[in-house]
């Protein structure tokens, strides 16, 4: 390419410098991956006890993977953006923060947590090695990437009612518009009252919810779904939680439920539930932890006894999402206590009535007990005892026993690329807050926002969920192409429950003290983002999934 045309282009050249960064980048994961291999491997064969002893490097690998893709993604962004006319000022600004701030931080040290920086030679690799991968363009990205002008401009466009193009195409787009106006007009008005009141989400806004397709989204048209890929997933739980988490959340059950039966269910149950689960007729919970497992699913002790036609269920799970109104429980249990881990898991599809605060749970052999939390709520949390509770022996998820763990890891990368979306709308709502508190707030004379410290938290807040967004969205793509996506999920999830934090808290910190007052929405956003480190992985797992991923060399 002509040095005079590149000059005269600044789209294409943009997308150039981003290319030729891209392919440093990944030759320094390259090197890292190598270097971490040596650390954590005897004679070519990875030892577990090695990679749970190095962790730093292990985990910060995997953050230095998800700052590649998410480097891929912003370059992929950008071209698809120039070839369409479409990189605004807007958008050219955005990436170029992005690519030069990720860029630095790879070379210079990633925060894998607000006390944890992960840097190069946690690795292995010396400043040599690093340096001998940095070609100019590099060098040009975070020179003339996140500057005090740039950061400036971003602020006084989005104060300006800009807004960044997603590359959707017509169908999401208008998904996206009917959910952004569904939430404006039902759900933020009310999300601080249902917040402050613990209450649940009105059956009515449900209601409209399953009106509009929201439970019934990726269901084949078969079963009375709308037969979307997850992509469109994505776009209507970022624009649900941008409202509030909770009725994001909400499609999550009914998510995990339908593919659950979609890829593992008779043609008698998917005839019997998918239908009732894409019109909203029939709710469902996921009902997987126990108090002493966490992330050790293998480990779950809660047994289904068979007794003719029936299961009799006995055992406790924990931190169960919504379980009083649903109507049908995905419950994970252990059919064969004669076989260790995995092996003797099995998926019931359990039936039960709809309950309320009074009686949250009107059948025999099943109790509860709520569990008070700071945030994501709307649908309530609950510790459940079963003591003889009976399950149709033809609810049993594809008939055949032994199959549940198998089952529930088939909905991971899903709910993963899920979750990742629901951060992005938290992380949006956080931003759209502070920007309209720093706005209105007048200190020393002049709006807050006019104060550089308080502009370039949010014009990175802008930065960081485009880079979220693009991760996810390429994600949801591979999902839908049928090819195995765990890693890229993971990514996704990883970084994006990040950005909702630290969107969050620096909105509470510009709000300063009213951020801290429970009548105003951002200390509810606060709550809210905490929560989606945890849950779906969590960042801890989170990395260690993706690490054993890069260094056994199956990605």
């Amino acid at each position: 390419m002509p040095i005079v045309e590149r000059r005269t282009n600044p789209a294409r050249q943009l997308v150039e410098l981003a290319r030729e960064a891209t392919v440093a980048v990944e030759a320094i994961l390259a090197d890292a991956v190598r270097a971490v291999q040596a650390k954590v491997s005897v004679e070519g064969v990875l030892v577990g006890k090695l990679v749970d002893r190095e962790q730093r490097a292990t985990h910060g690998l995997a953050w230095l993977a998800t700052y590649v893709e998410s480097i891929r993604q912003l370059t992929a962004f950008a071209e698809r953006m120039q070839i369409d006319q479409a990189l605004g000022a807007l958008e050219d600004h955005l990436v170029r923060i992005g690519l030069g701030e990720y860029l630095a931080q790879i070379t210079g040290g990633i925060p894998i947590s607000q006390s944890e920086i992960v840097r190069p030679s946690d690795f292995g690799l010396t400043r040599e090695q690093v340096e001998a991968r940095l070609v100019p363009a590099v060098a040009a990205l975070i020179a003339d990437g996140n500057t005090a002008p740039r950061r400036a401009a971003v602020v006084e466009l989005l104060r300006a009612d800009a807004h960044p193009a997603l590359g959707l195409d017509d169908t999401l787009e208008a998904i996206r518009d009917e959910m952004h106006k569904f939430a404006d007009a039902e759900v933020i008005p009310f999300a601080q009252q249902w917040h402050r009141s613990n209450s649940y989400i009105p059956m009515d806004v449900i209601n409209h919810m399953a009106a509009m397709g929201v439970f019934g989204l990726t269901i084949p048209e078969q079963y009375g779904g709308m037969g979307l890929g997850k992509e469109s997933m994505c776009v209507v739980s970022e624009e649900l939680s941008r409202g509030y988490i909770g009725v994001g959340s909400l499609g999550t059950r009914s998510e995990i439920a339908a593919e659950l039966i979609q890829a593992g269910g008779t043609l008698d149950q998917k005839n019997k539930w998918l239908p009732k689960i894409a019109s909203g007729e029939v709710l469902p919970t996921a009902v997987f932890t126990e108090p002493n497992t966490g992330s050790d699913l293998a480990s779950i002790k809660t047994r289904a006894v068979r007794e003719g036609n029936v299961y009799k269920v006995y055992g406790n799970k924990t931190w169960i999402t919504h379980p009083v109104r649903a109507d049908v429980m995905t419950l994970l249990v252990r059919t064969n206590p004669k076989e260790p881990g995995h092996r003797g898991l099995s998926m019931l599809l359990a039936e039960k009535p709809r309950g309320d605060d009074a009686k949250p749970f009107p059948v025999k052999g099943m109790t509860g007990t709520e569990i008070e939390v700071l945030g994501y709520r709307g649908m309530k949390e609950y510790e459940i005892a079963f003591d003889g509770f009976e399950v149709k022996a033809e609810n049993l998820l594809g008939g055949v026993e032994g199959l549940g763990f198998k089952q529930l890891m088939q909905t991971f990368e899903s709910a993963r690329i899920q979750t990742a979306a629901r951060a992005i709308g938290v992380a949006q709502a956080a931003m759209e807050t502070a920007l309209g508190y720093a706005t209105q707030r007048v200190q020393f004379g002049q709006p807050i926002v006019a104060f550089p410290r308080v502009s370039d938290k949010i014009a990175m807040m802008a930065t960081e969920i485009l880079i979220a967004r693009q991760l996810t969205y390429y994600a949801a793509r591979q999902k839908d192409s049928g090819r195995r996506c765990d890693l890229e999920a993971g990514m996704a999830k990883l970084l994006a429950a990040r950005v909702a934090w630290a969107n969050a808290d620096n909105g509470v910190q510009i709000h300063g003290g009213n951020g801290f007052a429970l009548e105003f929405p951002a200390s509810r956003i606060l709550c809210d983002a905490r929560i989606l480190n945890i849950f779906e992985g969590a960042a801890e797992i989170q990395a260690q999934v993706i690490a054993r991923r890069l260094l056994d060399g199956t990605n």
